[in-house]
C-alpha cells in the first residue's frame, strides 16, 4: 500500500494529520468497530493465534525474540511464523494474538511513521510512536469484544535523540501501554518466560542489562525452550526440523536480525 506524495500533501493540508484516519477517509481501512452488547464470536471462526514473545534490555540494546509456532485451538497451523516485525530503522513490534490483525497493524504503523516523516520533515518522537500503536489497539477493541482479532504486542525502540536510549513497552488489548525497565513477555507461554527472566535478572551471573550479546541470546533461547515444555502453543526450538526463534536486536546503529547459524551455535553451546 503506497500513497503518492501528492496525496499525502493534500491530506495534510486538508487537516488530516493521522495516517489511519487518512486510510479510513479513502476507504482503505475498515471503520472502527463498535462494542457490541455481548462478547462472542458470532461466526464461530477458529482463529489462528501466535505466541510467545519476549524482549529485554541488555548491554547492546534491546533483544526481541519470538517462537515460530502459530496455532488454532489444539492444531499447529504453521511452524515458521514471523512474530518479530521491523516497523522502522529503530523500532520493532513483536506480536502475540491473531496474526492477521497484528500484521495489518504493523503495516499501518509502518506507513504512519513514513507519513509523519514526509509531512513533518522529521522523525516521529518515541512517545508519538508508542501512542500510535496504542490508538490502533484501542480502535481494534470493538472487534476484540466480539471475540475476534485480539492482539497483545511488545514494542521496542531506540531513542536516538538526546539520552533516551533503549525503550521497551508492552500493551494490553485495550491499548494501554506500560514502559518497562528490564524485560517484558506476552502470549500463552509468557508466565514461564517471565519466571526465567526474573531468575536470570536477580540470581544469574549478571543482571540482564549487563549481558553481552551471546549471553543475552542464550537467555532468550532458554526462556522460550522452557516455555515450550509447559505450553503446547509455544514452539520453542524444533530440534529435528532445526527451526529456531526469530531474534532481533535494536540499538543506536539500527536493527540486526540474527542468522539461524549463529542462533543454532549458541543453542548447542548454552542450551542443548
Amino acid at each position: 500500500m503506497e500513497l503518492p506524495i501528492a496525496a499525502l500533501d493534500s491530506a495534510f493540508s486538508g487537516g488530516v494529520d493521522d495516517f489511519p484516519a487518512l486510510l479510513r477517509k479513502r476507504g482503505l481501512l475498515a471503520p472502527v468497530a463498535s462494542v457490541p452488547n455481548a462478547s462472542a464470536n458470532a461466526a464461530g471462526v477458529q482463529q489462528t493465534q501466535a505466541t510467545t514473545i519476549l524482549a529485554f534490555k541488555f548491554a547492546g540494546g534491546v533483544l526481541v525474540a519470538g517462537d515460530r509456532r502459530a496455532t488454532a485451538g489444539n492444531t499447529v497451523v504453521y511452524d515458521r511464523a514471523d512474530k518479530v516485525l521491523e516497523i522502522d530503522r529503530h523500532s520493532i513490534m513483536a506480536i502475540a494474538g491473531v496474526p492477521a490483525t497484528a500484521w495489518e497493524m504493523a503495516r499501518v504503523l509502518e506507513h504512519s511513521f513514513q507519513f509523519f516523516r514526509r509531512t513533518q520533515l522529521q522523525e516521529m518522537s518515541v512517545d508519538g510512536k508508542v501512542r500510535a500503536l496504542s490508538k490502533l489497539l484501542r480502535d481494534n477493541f470493538g472487534f476484540v469484544m466480539q471475540g475476534v482479532g485480539i492482539v497483545v504486542p511488545i514494542f521496542a525502540t531506540f531513542d536516538t535523540s538526546g539520552e533516551g536510549g533503549a525503550r521497551l513497552y508492552f500493551y494490553d488489548a485495550m491499548g494501554a501501554q506500560f514502559e518497562v525497565t528490564d524485560y517484558a513477555a506476552t502470549g500463552s507461554g509468557s508466565p514461564a518466560v517471565r519466571g526465567i527472566l526474573y531468575y536470570e535478572n536477580h540470581w544469574g551471573k549478571k543482571p540482564l542489562a549487563d549481558l553481552k550479546e551471546d549471553d543475552a541470546v542464550t537467555v532468550a533461547l532458554r526462556a522460550l525452550d522452557t516455555a515450550a515444555e509447559a505450553d503446547t502453543a509455544t514452539g520453542g526450538v524444533d530440534r529435528n526440523a532445526k527451526i529456531f526463534p526469530v531474534i532481533k536486536i535494536v540499538s543506536r546503529d539500527g536493527i540486526n536480525t540474527l542468522p539461524d547459524k549463529q542462533i543454532a551455535a549458541l543453542f548447542k553451546r548454552g542450551v542443548a
